[in-house]
């Protein structure tokens, strides 16, 4: 016989003798029914557990799944990965205004008068913020209309600096100061916050170009051109409606300006800036810019919102800039008095998101700049209650992911690498204020 009938032979043939052939069959039929009605008991069971223990599962189970359903707690698992970097921060001027910049009177492990310390720092998931060493505009009685009257801006600018970063140091295990995006990806490693500075207003730099090198080498890494006030440089948005232009954008000083911190790597935040200086930056950077604190104009109708014709210039085609929108959460810029909330701040995130792309927003709160706070975002704890809301919505944890922080870190990024390929070929801009008058103008 050969071996393809003896194997069809045994396949068809199990057992050799007749009372063997017939038994085996009948114990695998009432094998085979005992195992259908165990597996039918087992997925009925299962079933009636996923239906009705669905989210405790879902939770239980969600490290090897996905996100928990629980809004709040899917914020939280996405901000243990992708921490909020927050654009900015107004810590140093609450502790100048309430503690004259006494840093041994400062204890930010406990609570804070405002929004801002330690424990809520990190209840909230926050993984970096820029200090933001503001101080305000001169007075109109203390400065001429060709900003050459001494300011004490400089002065006090330098002491805001100092404040700040003896506040980073004082906390080395909470704190790291960062001056690139390689620092702060390491202090998020690392578990620190990574700390870094920004100048609100070109008019804290005294005209001087000079002055704007050494805050760099200090660590700043983003000037605001403007605050309220117009200066040598750029015209402002003002407060409220009405502001008359004075340069209708950039002067050419300011042109020069905008050079000089694409060269150096100093980030343009355009927060407080006119829509005609906003629009001319991002025709002349080479490098991608910020709005550090602002919102959407088109949700909330004041002068210090982006509007959607600038909104339309950001992006990364034809015409257009890189840059991210960092979303101010003060009441005054989100909605009518009264009715601020997690909501209305979502609109502006969901609005920026909707007109520039998912790329190009972040969040930029100004706690401890602000009086008023929304409802839900008392302080900086309250992050997730955020992220929780636009996981409602839709979004996914890779645009929360680049909401909290992921799309300034990529604009960062990309202006530390203009700034490296200028420093090669362009020389310091040693360019004077055509104004002053206590220093001869050299031909350049």
């Amino acid at each position: 016989m050969s071996s393809q009938t003896t194997e069809n032979s045994a396949l068809l043939h199990p057992s050799h003798d007749e009372e063997n052939a017939t038994l085996k069959p009948t114990l695998s039929y009432k094998s085979s029914g005992i195992i259908r009605g165990t597996l039918t008991i087992l997925f009925v069971g299962g079933l009636i557990a996923l239906v009705g223990f669905r989210h405790i599962l879902a939770d239980k189970l969600s490290p090897l799944f996905g996100l928990p359903t629980d809004p709040l707690e899917a914020a939280i698992a996405i901000l243990d990965k992708a921490p909020v970097i927050d654009g900015h921060i107004d810590l140093p001027i609450l502790t100048r205004e309430k503690f004259a910049n006494n840093a041994s009177a400062i204890d930010l492990t406990t609570r804070m008068p405002a929004h801002v310390d330690i424990p809520r720092l990190r209840q909230g998931r926050v993984g970096g913020f820029f200090w933001s060493v503001y101080m305000p505009c001169p007075k109109p009685e203390e400065d001429s209309k060709d900003f050459l009257d001494a300011t004490w801006s400089v002065r006090d600018t330098l002491e805001q600096i100092d404040i700040a970063k003896i506040l980073i140091d004082k906390y080395p295990e909470t704190f790291q100061f960062a001056a690139g995006t390689s620092d702060i990806r390491s202090a998020i490693k690392n578990g620190r916050i990574a700390s870094l500075l920004g100048v609100e207003g070109a008019h804290q730099i005294g005209n001087s170009l000079a002055v704007l090198r050494q805050y760099h080498a200090l660590g700043v890494r983003y000037m605001t051109l403007t605050h309220t006030c117009h200066n040598a440089f750029a015209d402002s948005c003002g407060y409220l409606p009405g502001i008359i232009p004075l340069h209708n954008g950039l002067s050419p000083f300011g042109r020069t300006l905008i050079r000089e911190m694409n060269r150096l790597g100093v980030l343009i935040d355009l927060s407080h800036t006119s829509d005609a200086t906003a629009t001319e930056v991002l025709k002349l950077s080479k490098a991608p810019v910020i709005w550090s604190h602002s919102s959407a104009r088109a949700v909330h109708d004041v002068p210090r919102n982006v509007p959607d014709d600038v909104l339309r210039l950001v992006g990364t085609g034809q015409g257009q800039t890189d840059a991210v929108v960092m979303i101010n959460f003060s009441p005054f810029f989100v909605a009518d008095p009264g009715e601020a909330n997690v909501g209305t701040v979502a609109d502006h995130v969901e609005h920026v998101a909707k007109v520039a792309g998912k790329k190009h927003v972040g969040l930029g709160s100004d706690y401890d700049g602000i009086g008023d706070v929304p409802i839900g975002l008392e302080d900086v704890s309250k992050y997730p209650a955020l992220i929780a809301e636009l996981y409602r919505r839709g979004w996914n944890k890779y645009d929360l992911a680049a909401l909290t922080g992921g799309n300034l870190l990529r604009v960062f990024e990309a202006a530390e690498k203009v700034s490296k390929q200028l420093q090669t070929k362009q020389e310091p801009a040693y360019d004077l204020y055509e104004k002053r008058k206590d220093i001869s103008h050299a031909e350049l």
